[in-house]
Parts: structure tokens; sequence; C-alpha cells
């Protein structure tokens, strides 16, 4: 499969993981939106949210969210989660994801 994220879950690209389980692991986006802008990633491959069925993954993706949103200090301040889906919904890596940024007052589009 020649899916980025497929790529760096299996270490065949090299990224630093924030965070990481056998289920999912956390990156930093490297195109940042705000101070804190981090992915959420299941190592197996679904291409939408649309395509994913498996409540508890979804669960762990939120739950991580949280947990990463706590870890970096912005929990109180405030954050914000997205998961584009397709291409209209702004989704550019078709490996479903879950973007937690925050860090700086957010308004507009973001994701």
């Amino acid at each position: 499969m020649d899916c980025l994220f497929c790529k760096i879950g299996s270490g065949k690209i090299a990224s630093k993981k924030v965070f990481e389980t056998d289920e999912l692991f956390v990156i930093k986006d490297i195109n940042a939106q705000a101070p804190v802008h981090l992915l959420v990633i299941p190592k197996k491959h679904y291409s939408t949210l649309l395509e994913c069925e498996d409540p508890a993954l979804l669960g762990s993706l939120l739950e991580t969210a949280k947990k990463m949103a706590i870890k970096a200090g912005i929990s109180e301040s405030g954050f914000r989660t997205i998961i584009n889906t397709n291409a209209e919904g702004g989704q550019v890596v078709f490996h479903i994801h879950v973007h937690v940024i925050g860090g700086t007052p957010l308004g507009g589009k973001l994701g």
C-alpha cells in the first residue's frame, strides 16, 4: 500500500511518534495550523471515517485525542478535534486520523 500514514506506522518512513499503542500512534502535524497540532492515527488502514466500522477503535481515537490535549496543556483553555472526510471535507491523506489543535484562540476554518 502506498499510504503515507501506513508507512509511518510501520516504520518505513521515520517520524518521531509522540505516543503509541498497539492500535494507534500520535505525531505532530508537519503543516501545523496552531502551536499544538497533533494527529492521532490508527495503525490499521481505513481510507475515511466512512470505512471504519470499528466502534472500539473510534472510541480509542477520541480517548487518545483527549489524553493528548491534556498532556499538551491545552485541555483547560480549549482545543479542537477534527476528522476530515473525503476531498470536499478537506481530507488530504486518505487514512483516517484525528487532528488535535490548540494553544491559541481558534476561529474560522482549521484542519
